[in-house]
């Protein structure tokens, strides 16, 4: 991979992971909302904010093996 690809890459892994906390975190507090409306609409929603975290321990994964590549 070329140094120019590296280096995007590890912009986009940083800024996919702040936009899915930003989502996460959104969920979370719609999921509280929701909980007016019913115990699913509210467990759904906070599921989807799990979800949106394990996907960022993915993305985490990615960058650090990422970096340790550039050593």
């Amino acid at each position: 991979m070329s140094d120019i690809n590296r280096d995007r890459l590890e912009i986009l892994l940083k800024h996919w992971a702040e936009h899915n906390n930003e989502h996460s975190e959104e969920f979370r507090r719609w999921a509280e909302i929701a909980k007016s409306y019913g115990k699913t609409p509210h467990d759904a929603i906070l599921a989807a904010a799990q979800q949106m975290d394990k996907a960022n321990e993915f993305l985490k994964q990615a960058l650090d093996s990422l970096k340790k590549g550039k050593a």
